[in-house]
């Protein structure tokens, strides 16, 4: 559980309802081939267990896939089997990566020009 979900759960909701606690995992699937869509990857790890999201990364600019994704499993027992089966695994010759996702890092504004 991470800082924030411990807060939610500790505090609870406005209405002093508690917090319903989150159970999946979100898994960071990387080294993916270029031609892999969101539709592949719902297969691939639905035989892990239950896909609740399946999200594939693209380039802004293309469209074209930046060869990672994300996918949620219902609970941690499925994440942890599916990298387990996974990890390292030949999909469309590549091995794929993949692991439990790390929270997303605050990123820094970068502004191009001058500072008038």
């Amino acid at each position: 559980m991470d800082d924030w979900e411990a807060l939610e759960a500790s505090v609870g909701s406005p209405k002093g309802e508690k917090v319903k606690e989150k159970m999946s995992m979100k898994l960071y699937v990387g080294n993916l081939s270029f031609d892999t869509t969101s539709s592949d990857l719902q297969t691939l790890f639905a035989q892990a267990g239950t896909v609740e999201n399946v999200s594939l990364i693209e380039d802004r600019e293309t469209g074209r896939s930046r060869g990672f994704g994300f996918v949620e499993m219902q609970t941690k027992e499925e994440g942890a089997a599916a990298v387990a089966q996974f990890n390292g695994k030949e999909v469309g010759g590549r091995a794929l990566k993949v692991n439990e996702a790390k929270p997303r890092e605050n990123r820094t504004q970068r502004y191009v020009g001058s500072s008038y």
